[in-house]
C-alpha cells in the first residue's frame, strides 16, 4: 500500500508542477478557450492541461519501476501499463491538435478508434465474461476487440461531455480511479493473489494526476484540461479496468469478502466505467437524441446538459460540481462495496447514502432559498423597491455567466473584469 501511495503522490506532484509549463505552451500556441455565448468563463483560459496530466502519469510509471515491491511484479504488469500510456499519449496528441486547431468531430473519433485499436493490438482487452451458470464465457478475438473499442470510446466521450464545469471531470475521474484502486487491492487481498496489478498501478497514478491538476482547475480555473486531458483520463480509466481481465483468468478471483457470487466480482471491471459515468453517459445519449430530433447535428452544442440544469434549479457552480462528485462517489464506491461485501448493513448504508445524495441535489436549493429569503410581518416578501426592468433576465450566476450557461467541454470561471484578450505571459 505504501508504494501505491508513493505512486499517487508522485503523479500528483508532477502534474501540479507541469501545469505551469502546459499553460505557457498553450499561450504560445494559441490553445486558449475563447469566450462564447454558451460558455460560463468570462475571460479566455488556456487549454492543454492534458499535457501536464500525461507527464504526471509517465513520472509515476517511471518511479514505480524502481520501487522494491512493484519492481518485482510480473513483467506484463509494467508492459500493459506502458501500452496504456502509449495509447494515452496518442489520444492526448489528438486532443492537443483539437485544442489548437479545433479539428472536426470525425477526425477526433478516428483518433479515438486508433488509440483503442492500439490497446487491442497489444493485448489490453476483454478476454472473458461470466455466464449465468457461474462459469466463464471466453470471448473470441473479434468479440473481445469490439467490446474493448466500444467501452473505451464510450468512456472517453462521456468524460469529454461531463467536462463542463471547473473541476468536474478531473474530480469525477479521480473518484472513479480511487474506487477502482480499492477494488483491485481488496479483490487481490481477499483471493490471496498478488497485490501488484496493472489496474491498481494505473488507477493510483490516475487518481494522483487528477488530484494534482485539480488545484489549477477548480473554480476559478486557471487552466483547462481541454480535449487533450478529458480524452486521456477517459482512456486510462477504462483501460485500467480492462487490464484486470487480462492479468487473471477468472478462476483466481472468484469471491468477495463474504463469498459474493463470482459473476459480480468478474463483471466489475466492465461495470465500473459504466456505473461511474452512468450520469454523463445518460447525458450523452439524451443530448444525441435531443439534437437529432430537433434536426441538428449530434455534435452541435447546447445548454441543456445536466450541469446546466443543476445551475438552473438554484445551485452555484461550485455546489453543482460537489453534487456530481457525490453521485460519482456513490456509484463508484457503492459499486465496490456491493460487489465485494454483502449483508443488510451494506444495503442499508447504500440506501442512506443515496437518500442523502438525492436530498443534496433537489432539496438543498429550496432550503437555502427559504433561509435566505426575507419576510415581512405578515409573512410576505417585502418589495425591495427595485423595478422589474432594472433586473436583467440573464442574471449573472456565481461563475460570471447567466444561470444555466455552461460550456460543453469547457469548464467554468469566476467573473473577472473584461480586460479584453488574454495578455501574452511569455
Amino acid at each position: 500500500m505504501r508504494e501505491y501511495l508513493l505512486v499517487f503522490l508522485v503523479a500528483a506532484a508532477s502534474t501540479y508542477l507541469l501545469t505551469v509549463i502546459a499553460r505557457e505552451i498553450a499561450l504560445r500556441t494559441g490553445a486558449v478557450a475563447a469566450v462564447r455565448d454558451r460558455d460560463v468563463h468570462a475571460e479566455p483560459i488556456p487549454y492543454l492541461g492534458g499535457l501536464a496530466m500525461l507527464g504526471g502519469l509517465v513520472a509515476a510509471y517511471l518511479v514505480a519501476r524502481e520501487l522494491p515491491f512493484l519492481s518485482r511484479s510480473d513483467p506484463f504488469v509494467f508492459r500493459d501499463a506502458a501500452v496504456v500510456l502509449a495509447a494515452g499519449a496518442l489520444i492526448c496528441a489528438v486532443g492537443v491538435l483539437d485544442d489548437i486547431f479545433d479539428i472536426d468531430a470525425l477526425t477526433k473519433l478516428g483518433g479515438q478508434v486508433l488509440a483503442a485499436g492500439l490497446l487491442v493490438y497489444f493485448g489490453v482487452k476483454f478476454y472473458f465474461l461470466p455466464d449465468s451458470g457461474g462459469g466463464q464465457l471466453i470471448l473470441d478475438p473479434a468479440q473481445g476487440a469490439l467490446m474493448t473499442v466500444v467501452v473505451v470510446i464510450a468512456t472517453v466521450n462521456a468524460v469529454n461531455f461531463v467536462d463542463g464545469l471547473d473541476g468536474l471531470a478531473s474530480g469525477v475521474v479521480g473518484i472513479g480511479a480511487c474506487a477502482f484502486f480499492l477494488f483491485c487491492y481488496q479483490l487481490s487481498d481477499i483471493n490471496g493473489v498478488t497485490l501488484a496489478t496493472t489496474g491498481a498501478l494505473l488507477s493510483a497514478a490516475l487518481a494522483g494526476a487528477c488530484a494534482g491538476f485539480l488545484p489549477h482547475n477548480f473554480n476559478p480555473a486557471r487552466l483547462f484540461m481541454g480535449d487533450s486531458g478529458s480524452m486521456l483520463i477517459g482512456l486510462v480509466l477504462s483501460a485500467s479496468a480492462l487490464t484486470l481481465t487480462g492479468q487473471f483468468d477468472g478462476t483466481e478471483v472468484t469471491i468477495g469478502r463474504d463469498g459474493t457470487a463470482a459473476g459480480w466480482v468478474v463483471m466489475f471491471p466492465l461495470l465500473l466505467p459504466v456505473s461511474l459515468l452512468l450520469v454523463p453517459m445518460a447525458d450523452l445519449v439524451l443530448a444525441v437524441v435531443r439534437r437529432t430530433r430537433a434536426g441538428r447535428s449530434p455534435f452541435a452544442p447546447d445548454k441543456q446538459h445536466l450541469h446546466h440544469r443543476l445551475l438552473e434549479i438554484g445551485h452555484s457552480q461550485r455546489r453543482a460540481v460537489f453534487i456530481m462528485w457525490t453521485w460519482a462517489a456513490l456509484l463508484g464506491f457503492g459499486g465496490v462495496v456491493a460487489t465485494l461485501y454483502s449483508g443488510p448493513a451494506v444495503w442499508a448504508g447504500l440506501l442512506v447514502a443515496t437518500l442523502l445524495a438525492v436530498g443534496l441535489t433537489f432539496l438543498l436549493p429550496n432550503v437555502r432559498a427559504s433561509v435566505l429569503e426575507p419576510t415581512g410581518a405578515d409573512g410576505a416578501v417585502p418589495d425591495a423597491g427595485v423595478p422589474d426592468a432594472a433586473v436583467p433576465d440573464d442574471v449573472v450566476s456565481e461563475g460570471g455567466a447567466p444561470d444555466g450557461a455552461a460550456a460543453e467541454g469547457v469548464e467554468a470561471q469566476d467573473p473577472v473584469p473584461p480586460d479584453g484578450p488574454l495578455p501574452d505571459q511569455s
